[in-house]
């Protein structure tokens, strides 16, 4: 094997462990700052998966979208639809996979926990370049690419 193929590899694996790093750590962080709102990360990741979608979504779509698997997306909808925050519409293509949407009072805590986000997001992004972020965006989009889930969200 090629020296600067040896440099690659430890350098794509270093990339992959700060990853998971990350979402250990994104996770724990994102408990804590939800909390507040009386949210947990996984609750947030949904509400803001169903606030930013142009239309209502299934669980199976929440999930391709978020990179969970749809039993994890189905139980924080669940949640969510308890807690009055999301409301479940029927889906005239599959009636076992139903649409959701936010209602007011979900749509009004999104806005909250957003503006929250915001301000959080103004006082950390000067620590990064728009060139390093956008580099970012593209490396994790194409690790993402090369290592599809299936639609129950497990590895392909």
């Amino acid at each position: 094997m090629p020296r600067s193929a040896n440099a690659l590899y430890k350098h794509f694996t270093d990339t992959i462990l700060q990853v998971f790093r990350a979402n250990g750590q994104l996770i724990g962080w994102g408990d804590r700052f939800a909390a507040p709102f009386e949210l947990t990360s996984a609750r947030w990741q949904m509400l803001g998966a169903l606030a930013l979608a142009a239309q209502p979504l299934t669980a199976p779509q929440i999930a391709s979208s978020m990179g969970v698997t749809r039993q994890g997306a189905q139980k924080q909808l669940n949640l969510l639809t308890e807690e009055g925050l999301a409301v479940r519409l029927a889906n005239p293509h599959h009636k076992r996979s139903p649409f959701y949407l936010l209602t007011e009072s979900g749509t009004a805590l999104y806005r909250r926990i957003d503006d929250e986000w915001n301000r959080h997001v103004a006082e950390v992004s000067g620590a990064f370049s728009a060139e390093d972020l956008a580099i970012t965006v593209r490396t994790l989009a194409r690790i993402n690419e090369l290592h599809p889930l299936d639609d129950e969200g497990g590895e392909q």
